[in-house]
């Protein structure tokens, strides 16, 4: 049976969309939604994946955010689809941490029973951002 394996890559920001849903637009907290699509290459190969975000803006700045996202494509060269479960946080610099993990059950095709985990930090201003995934498929 393989064991968990370490991929990498970039992810890049394809279109964001997000709006306040409360209070206003300049009240703090208040709470936004965010549809969101990118590209991934590397470890993972996935073009226009489909994300929704809630986000909760504590400051102008500051704040955190939970979301999912369906990613259809490849994994080291395995082809299928699977979601995944993010959070994280924004700081007042514009630094973004994220923590994400596959959703039991969610990996189809050869992709089937994938499981795993990963993060990233993406910094104000960079177009691609770098990811780690750690994962086991049967």
């Amino acid at each position: 049976m393989p064991g968990p394996r370490t991929t990498t890559g970039h992810f890049t920001f394809a279109d964001w969309q997000e709006r306040v849903i409360g209070p206003g637009e300049d009240a703090n907290p208040r709470l936004a939604h965010a549809s969101v699509r990118n590209t991934f290459t590397g470890g993972i190969e996935a073009t226009g994946t489909h994300c929704e975000y809630s986000i909760v803006y504590v400051t102008a700045k500051t704040g955190s955010f939970a979301g999912m996202e369906l990613l259809t494509g490849r994994v080291d060269g395995r082809e299928g689809s699977f979601a995944v479960e993010e959070r994280g946080r924004f700081d007042e610099d514009g630094t973004v941490h994220c923590t994400f993990e596959v959703v039991p059950g969610s990996g189809s095709g050869r992709l089937t029973g994938l499981k795993g985990k990963g993060a990233f930090t993406a910094r104000h201003g960079e177009t691609a951002v770098a990811y780690r995934f750690e994962y086991e498929t049967p």
